[in-house]
């Protein structure tokens, strides 16, 4: 796992990565765990601020449905009356929960960077809160009812998981919190193999609230649970991602490494689960943030080229134009995507405002450089003209007119000309920047974002005033768009669930190809065996459980009732479930006169008169053809889709395709051996 960085939380509060790093000390614990769920950062205060909203949402949610089935229920006028007034009452009050709560949403200063150097703010999302939740007594009664085994043994393993869920819900801001929302993650997998059987429910209910509105859901389906951790990973690239220090390179890199992985994880979100409950992660929403994920990673590839472009010519000018259209180009799509229907009550108004200004900010950017590269920089050579020729004939959605290409990059007359009419149109869109964000009250208070436009605005009517000549007589044309262009295409990044290892909490229960939620099994046999002259009488194979594959007709193991497909779980009381071959076979070997007791399941469904023609059959075949069949048989098997579902909000099927599930006994590829 990658080391946890200390975090230094915007707006002079404390970082939490020491205390993590206290916390851990101080219980002895390698675990990593969450924030301090009372420290009073500005970050940790707004979050508070969220899930009191969220439980008062959850409250007049409550009292409104309730009013309503009495309103629906009464006869009578008087109640009638009353309840409407209840209502109304009700609704006003949620308007200003969600007109609160929108307004915290949009609280992006508390995640920005604390550096002095001014850059247009980003767009970052708060986390999903969660319920605690407890499942001590529903898995206990599971591993008793389903394993056999007392469910008393394994309450350390329970509360483990319990502690980790709760740890999860705090995060801390940096690779520390992301590791931790995975490590929660790949336990849920575990989970769900263990104690989520397809036909039967678990009977917990896991409640989350949404992101955007603090409404909400609850669902037994452990997918639900699953996508809201994986909406919370995405939650947390964005936030790191936008405090990220964009005046160095390391920090641009770094935010455009964030907001790449936050795309990922919304776009992974949105083709691996379906049927949402909650509105942030229907597949409208996530796909608007996967699209301004991309668009703010557009606009920090802007940024990288021009801290990296130290030369000023032409050729670089044209580029950094093209890039900045670019980011029009990008943020131009968000827009449209959150003023859908479906998504347009839904998205907070002041990033559709924030998104639309900054779709303006940039065309007008592109125009000033473009302008820049025709005024400033000196007129072709001939050496150099049929380089800048080739830039230019696709630097333009149309050509403007006038004259001639040749004669346009080589007439300084002809390059102030096109370049002024540049100007005015970056102007133009610059004071549309500028009226639009006037109309937001929430950003009109953001003093950084009106000081990027008001010196952006400034910096264009001074170039301007300085290329205008008393004497010109001519109009200024408008100015063709500039064709969007990058070197740097934003990259979606899907989360590599691999990077953080786990080991399953509840590994004693046994390996999961046999001891999982949708096998069932016999009760336990306990065989007590005489090594005969043949010795035991049956035929070994496979690990963790070992398989006894084989039985001879009247021998030891035939007697006491051993039959093919019985898997092996205990030696003279030694537990077996994750013993090798040869470990199963030493504790054989080293019995004594007085014989050996082991203990013995058998799969239901794995045996019967099927099964054992198709031994026989196999057993038939010649060995190398046994061996090709055997390899594809596992191949095969570890491939096919699961029939299974969770209830209303699942997993799409071909997720299935990467579960891990038991292969039976027939697949096995290890040689057999006599015992």
């Amino acid at each position: 796992m990658m080391p946890p960085e200390e975090e230094s939380l915007a707006g002079g509060g404390e970082g939490d990565g020491g205390l993590v790093l206290l916390q851990a000390l101080k219980s002895g614990s390698t675990r990593k765990q969450g924030c301090d769920p009372f420290a009073q950062t500005q970050r940790s205060k707004l979050q508070h601020r969220r899930a009191r909203i969220n439980q008062q949402i959850n409250k007049e949610m409550r009292m409104r449905a309730g009013a309503e089935n009495l309103f629906r229920a009464t006869s009578n006028h008087k109640v009638k009356e009353t309840v409407a007034l209840e209502l109304s009452y009700v609704n006003s009050n949620l308007q200003l929960l969600k007109e609160e709560l929108e307004e915290l949403n949009s609280s992006m200063d508390v995640y920005q960077n604390d550096s002095e150097s001014i850059s247009v703010p980003m767009i970052p999302l708060g986390l999903k809160e969660t319920k605690e939740l407890d499942l001590l007594v529903p898995l206990k009664d599971l591993i008793s009812e389903h394993y056999g085994e007392e469910g008393i043994l394994f309450e350390k393993e329970i509360k483990e998981f319990m502690e980790l869920r709760q740890a999860m819900r705090t995060p801390s801001r940096n690779e520390a919190g992301l590791e931790l929302l995975m490590e929660y993650y790949n336990q849920l997998y575990f989970l769900d193999s263990r104690f989520f059987p397809p036909t039967k429910s678990l009977g917990v209910f896991f409640h989350w609230y949404d992101s955007l509105t603090g409404v909400p859901s609850h669902q037994r389906a452990l997918a639900f649970e699953k996508g809201s951790v994986l909406f919370n990973i995405g939650a947390l690239h964005t936030q790191i991602g936008a405090r990220q220090d964009r005046a160095s390179l390391p920090g641009l890199n770094q935010a455009i490494d964030a907001f790449q992985k936050a795309a990922g994880a919304f776009n992974y979100l949105k083709e691996n689960f379906s049927n949402a409950p909650s509105l942030d992660m229907s597949a409208a929403s996530l796909n608007m943030l996967v699209r301004l994920m991309v668009a703010q990673v557009q606009e920090c590839v802007f940024e990288k080229m021009t801290l990296l472009c130290t030369q000023h010519d032409f050729l670089s000018r044209l580029q950094l134009a093209q890039e900045a259209a670019r980011v029009e180009d990008v943020y131009s799509l968000v827009h449209q995507t959150m003023t859908q229907a479906h998504v347009k009550d839904y998205v907070p108004f002041s990033w559709t405002t924030m998104v639309h200004v900054k779709s303006e900010h940039f065309k007008a950017l592109s125009h000033y450089f473009a302008a820049i590269a025709l005024c400033d920089c000196p007129a072709a050579s001939d050496a150099e003209l049929p380089e800048q020729e080739k830039a230019f004939i696709q630097f333009h959605v149309t050509m403007p007119d006038g004259p001639s290409l040749r004669v346009l990059l080589q007439d300084p007359e002809e390059r102030r000309k096109l370049g002024k009419a540049h100007l005015k149109k970056a102007i133009m869109k610059h004071e549309e920047a500028m009226r639009i964000h006037g109309l937001c009250k929430i950003l009109r208070k953001m003093d950084i974002l009106q000081e990027v436009l008001s010196f952006a605005h400034k910096r264009s009517l001074s170039k301007y005033s300085e290329i205008d000549h008393e004497e010109d007589f001519f109009e200024t044309g408008d100015a063709p768009d500039i064709h969007p262009k990058t070197l740097q295409k934003p990259e979606i990044k899907s989360p590599n669930f691999s990077q953080v290892k786990v080991t399953d909490l509840f590994h004693r229960l046994g390996p999961l190809s046999v001891f999982s939620a949708k096998n069932k099994w016999y009760p336990v046999r306990r065989v007590h065996l005489m090594r005969g002259e043949n010795g035991f009488g049956f035929t070994l194979r496979g690990d963790s459980p070992v398989l006894i594959a084989g039985v001879i007709p009247g021998g030891c193991a035939a007697e006491a009732g051993l039959k093919e497909g019985n898997y092996i779980i205990s030696v003279n009381g030694k537990d077996c479930k994750w013993s090798k071959h040869a470990e199963v076979v030493q504790l054989l070997k080293s019995t004594g006169e007085e014989g050996v007791e082991i203990g013995v399941i058998t799969l239901q469904g794995s045996e019967g008169p099927k099964a054992a023609d198709k031994k026989a059959a196999a057993m038939s075949l010649a060995s190398g053809l046994q061996k090709s069949n055997k390899e594809n048989n596992r191949k095969s098997l570890m491939n096919s889709k699961s029939a299974s579902t969770l209830l209303v909000w699942s997993k799409k099927s071909k997720r299935s395709k990467k579960s891990t599930y038991g292969v039976p006994f027939t697949a096995v590829g290890d040689n057999e051996a006599m015992y």
